[in-house]
């Protein structure tokens, strides 16, 4: 009976010692996901506000860097080998999700898995692109917001030619390497035809042609539409300065083309774009399928006029333009 009674008494008192040593709020480890996100440029201020912009809406959604999520970033910087290869690092850090932003990246994504899921943004053709079945049912391990970049090809066009009311010849400058250059093309030929106006298409496929292009051009367009790619976005400052050498007011799909002098750009509001692919993201590391996932359209659009650009080719732009303008620079 002693002895039943010792035994008793040491159980005991090893239970408590347990319940001391492990507190009673104790947790479990807290998991770690991992998004990977391959962008364009790294030096740039439109991309530095555009991962902020993810990153702001992942924390709205109760992500944090550090705690519970892991953003891996890589940034082809225009350079299609590059892409290839960051492409398939990522895909071998076995991410939760990948972030691919473009056609090109997102391309190339799909080349490196078929099983991890891809929120793609700035795809200007998902269904054309073969990434998607459909907008309503995706059906793969692809999914996120399109560009919608041809719809507006149209509204450029009537903004230039409020600022140039007897715009009569227009040239389309267009890296044609860039599957989605033919879309936009066709689109700003038929823009074209509607508002009575000549069109001209010059083709670069390379840095160098850019320089020639701006020769054969020369007296031959009152003003430049600029079908915007990766190519197009790295030499945007010396487009603008050729342009501007050659009294050719220029139209642009984003913004960062406005800034590096262009006259303006019509397009997306690209922070907002990022901000909400940062929702699909958050739905996929819930345990949504992005094959479930409708892709959506941009909900926000900007006009950006680079006023020293107009001042410097005497052009005067309307103040009801002006006005309307979500920036100006001036």
């Amino acid at each position: 009976m002693l002895e039943l009674r010792r035994r008793q008494f040491i159980t005991l008192l090893g239970g408590a010692l347990a319940d001391q040593a492990i507190p009673a709020n104790a947790q479990e480890p807290v998991r770690v996901r991992t998004v990977a996100a391959l962008m364009g440029f790294a030096n740039d201020a439109e991309a530095k506000a555009r991962t902020e912009a993810f990153q702001q809406g992942l924390e709205s959604e109760g992500w944090s860097l550090g705690h519970n999520l892991r953003i891996e970033y890589r940034y082809a910087e225009g350079d299609s080998a590059r892409m290839q290869a960051l492409a398939k690092e990522l895909v071998e850090l076995k991410p939760d999700c990948i972030l691919g932003q473009s056609t090109p990246v997102t391309a190339a994504l799909m080349q490196a898995t078929r099983t991890i899921p891809i929120m793609f943004v700035a795809v200007s053709d998902p269904i054309g692109s073969g990434f998607v079945a459909s907008l309503a049912r995706p059906g793969g391990n692809v999914t996120g917001l399109a560009m919608q970049s041809t719809d507006l090809v149209g509204k450029r066009l009537a903004l230039l030619r409020e600022v140039i009311p007897d715009l009569r010849r227009l040239a389309i400058m267009a890296n044609v390497e860039y599957p989605f250059a033919a879309l936009e093309m066709a689109e700003a030929q038929t823009a074209v035809r509607t508002l009575g106006l000549d069109a001209a298409i010059f083709e670069i496929r390379r840095a160098e042609d850019i320089a020639p292009a701006f020769e054969a051009l020369k007296d031959r367009a009152d003003a430049l539409y600029v079908v915007g790619d990766a190519l197009v976005a790295t030499h945007r400052i010396q487009i603008n300065t050729l342009a501007l050498a050659g009294r050719l007011p220029t139209i642009h799909v984003v913004r960062e083309f406005a800034e590096a002098g262009g006259l303006m750009s019509y397009g997306a509001n690209f922070a907002d774009l990022f901000r909400r692919t940062a929702e699909f993201v958050d739905k996929i590391l819930r345990g949504a399928k992005p094959s479930e996932i409708p892709v959506e359209q941009p909900t926000r659009f900007e006009l950006i006029i680079n006023l020293k650009t107009a001042k410097a080719l005497g052009l005067e732009v309307p103040p009801t333009l002006i006005a309307r303008a979500d920036e100006v620079i001036e």
